[in-house]
């Protein structure tokens, strides 16, 4: 996939990032090709975040084989994931990730408004007090990680979630907390297709 002759091999945005050079779809190696070939086809454009980790190929292969497993692998929803993407982005003020997860909110919870309240303050946003406790606590990892107690996981627990789930809600926010800061650092902008998606 992605080689054939009669496929029109996507372009990598060259405003996709402004601190470091997006480099040439041609260039890359197959396997990076193949995966973005994959995702622009499934899309129907080449999300800015594949265009800007194509910088470095080894970052980008770890980058999205754990993006994978957080999504494919996981005892949340998708919608949750979701839901613990963008309020974390919110705090962090990820430009990126509040537009293109934002994006991704308004789809998977069939719900075009729920992103905007994640983004500006989940703590109001209209969702259970499942999902805002699952959120107290992502938000919290976020920004004091060293208060971190026991009593965060009962709270988990409390509120319906597995073990597993628990482990979950902590290995996606500890994720956008990476992919934020480089999202920051590296100046990536998100497509003007996110914007519109979902509403």
């Amino acid at each position: 996939m992605g080689n054939s002759e009669t496929e029109t091999d996507p372009e990598l945005d060259d405003d996709a990032m402004d601190a470091f050079p997006v480099p040439a779809f041609e260039d890359l190696p197959e396997d990076l090709k193949a995966r973005i070939a994959e995702e622009t086809d499934r899309a129907g454009f080449t999300p800015n975040v594949f265009s800007a980790f194509a910088y470095k190929p080894s970052h980008f292969r770890a980058f999205f084989d754990y993006h994978d497993a957080l999504v494919e692998d996981t005892a949340l929803e998708r919608e949750e994931i979701e839901m613990i993407v963008v309020a974390v982005s919110g705090v962090n003020h990820c430009y990126y990730c509040n537009v293109a997860h934002g994006a991704l909110v308004r789809i998977y919870a069939d719900d075009p408004t729920l992103a905007d309240q994640l983004i500006a303050n989940y703590r109001t946003a209209d969702i259970s007090d499942a999902h805002r406790t699952m959120l107290d606590v992502a938000v919290k990892l976020t920004e004091r990680p060293n208060a971190i107690e026991r009593a965060d996981y009962d709270r988990l627990r409390e509120a319906g979630f597995s073990q597993e789930a628990i482990w979950d809600i902590a290995a996606v926010t500890a994720f956008y907390n990476l992919s934020n800061r480089m999202a920051a650092f590296a100046e990536m902008r998100p497509n003007a297709e996110f914007h519109t998606l979902g509403r």
